[in-house]
């Protein structure tokens, strides 16, 4: 399953939550994990040397 059909069961499924604000959420949290996972990759594997 895509992230993006998760999120919208996960949405769809929370019971009495703004969700605006949970949709918001969401999207930051998507966007940190967007961010942080190829620098962490990066300096695990690249700086080493074994990628």
């Amino acid at each position: 399953m895509s992230p993006e059909l998760i999120s919208i069961l996960v949405l769809a499924a929370a019971p009495d939550v703004d969700r605006e604000r949970f949709f918001r959420q969401l999207m930051i949290y998507g966007g940190i994990v967007v961010a942080a996972v190829p620098a962490v990759v990066w300096l695990v594997l690249v700086v080493p040397g074994f990628g």
